[in-house]
């Protein structure tokens, strides 16, 4: 069936509860290539539950919690699946995340902006993931995917005006830039954080959708950017960390080094993402909202 804006913008999602365990928030770090130095105490804080001062959880483990899974597959939604590239990510933490909980997400379209026939749609998504236990708002996850094979509908109820426009990157030189090895096997360990979307895993997909072999997952990606800015700017401690947003530019080849070239300016961290071998941009426009300025680097 071809796409109907109408319905994927009124489109009802089951709730998602979901406890997560220390185990867990272990192996979304690991996952994302924390604890590739062993001795770093910095980088055990999120991988070792006897770690000095406990546990901690990435800020971006967000990203993975409450959420409603690969959907855009399934028959009543009119996607082209094959064909539909995460473009940005963005979230806000309304309190520090746990390393261990139980949750509930609320997934709802948001808004479905028309780009033409030949240049598909964006659609938007927002989570909110409350405490299962109190009912507080612990979170709200924003997602912006291109439908690549899916526009010209904007007579049939298209979003009027336009998506958020991007993060304005500073003009000066990076003050600081940070290197990050990715795994070959990367995607296969992502998706066990629970997005299962085949063209991270199966070649033939990846062919299909236009990729010469399986890509890493965007939000694996900006995990890793995020690991870059605790590395460089934040000593390892995530507790100021109050939101991220990042938008996708192309996509990593797994096994890919990323570098991370970073900006601060008070308490906002601008960031882009390089893969290294190739020399493209896979992360732009990206952003990490603190509660305070960090140390001087």
């Amino acid at each position: 069936m071809p796409l109907d804006p109408k319905h994927l913008l009124s489109r009802q999602f089951a709730p998602v509860e979901q406890a997560y365990s220390a185990r867990d928030s272990m192996c979304y770090a690991l996952g994302i290539g924390l604890g590739a130095d062993p001795l770093d105490a910095g980088q055990l804080r999120y991988v070792y539950e006897h770690a000095r001062g406990g546990l901690q959880a990435l800020p971006t483990l967000v990203n993975v919690l409450g959420y409603s899974g690969f959907w855009a597959d399934q028959p009543d939604t009119g996607i082209t699946w094959q064909k539909l590239v995460h473009a940005e990510q963005a979230f806000v933490l309304h309190r520090p995340l746990p390393a261990q909980g139980r949750v509930v997400g609320r997934n709802k379209v948001t808004a479905l902006y028309d780009k033409g026939p030949d240049k598909g749609a964006l659609m938007m998504q927002e989570r909110q993931v409350h405490d299962a236990a109190t009912g507080e708002l612990l979170a709200t996850v924003t997602q912006t995917t291109m439908l690549r094979a899916d526009g010209g509908f904007a007579a049939g109820g298209a979003t009027a005006g336009s998506p958020p426009p991007p993060h304005a990157m500073p003009e000066r030189e990076p003050d600081a830039v940070c290197d990050l090895a990715t795994l070959p096997q990367a995607a296969l360990l992502y998706r066990l954080n629970g997005d299962f979307n085949p063209l991270h895993a199966d070649p033939a997909v990846a062919q299909a959708a236009g990729f010469a072999r399986p890509i890493l997952h965007g939000l694996c990606t900006m995990g890793i950017a995020m690991h870059a800015v605790l590395n460089t700017v934040l000593a390892y401690d995530a507790a100021t960390v109050r939101g991220m947003r990042v938008r996708f530019t192309a996509p990593v080849l797994p096994g890919e080094t990323l570098r991370t070239a970073i900006w601060v300016d008070g308490p906002v961290v601008s960031l882009r993402t390089t893969a290294l071998e190739r020399g493209v941009v896979v992360l732009n426009a990206g952003r990490v909202d603190l509660s305070r300025p960090p140390a001087p680097i």
